[in-house]
């Protein structure tokens, strides 16, 4: 099957494949889903298609076995979790924490990622050039940037108020 002859084949049939899928399914964007992952797979194999002589099934059954493997999977999941037991319950994060990620947003990508290597990941400036491909001068400065940075970011002054105010 020449590339002319998929491109024609998969706009002839992608239409009735999902509908097929879906009503085998019940999932319109699952059926969509599971439908071009198999056009995709069939993408690569386009000359057995043709030496086939039923490309359209193929995708068919393709795409089934597709969404049977995400049902197992997503059944796996469940199981495990329901295994597990209920998940601890976290506090969600501090004004701290969240003054903490929005002033690490706002540094720059470099001075970002060598702050967390640095603080989050425990790495030595010299991991740090070795994992980044930036000299150790380079990483020294973006992390003496950053840390002024967020001083500069995270600093509250106190305004005391005047009494009577």
């Amino acid at each position: 099957m020449t590339v002319e002859e998929f491109e024609e084949f998969y706009a002839q049939t992608v239409a009735r494949l999902t509908g097929q899928l879906f009503v085998m399914l019940g999932d319109l964007h699952e059926a969509q889903d599971v439908v071009q992952e198999a056009f995709i797979r069939g993408w690569s194999r386009r000359q057995q298609l043709d030496r086939d002589g039923r490309p359209e099934a193929w995708i068919r059954i393709v795409a089934w076995r597709l969404a049977v493997s995400r049902w197992r999977f997503r059944r796996r999941s469940a199981d495990a979790w329901s295994r597990s037991g209920v998940p601890p319950h976290v506090e969600g994060p501090g004004p701290e924490q969240v003054a903490l990620i929005e002033a690490l947003r706002a540094l720059p990508a470099r001075q970002r990622r060598s702050m967390a290597l640095h603080y989050v990941c425990d790495l030595t400036v010299e991991q740090i050039a070795q994992e980044t491909g930036l000299s150790p001068s380079t990483v020294k400065t973006h992390l003496t940037r950053g840390r002024i940075a967020l001083a500069h970011r995270l600093h509250e002054p106190r305004h005391e108020e005047a009494p009577g105010a």
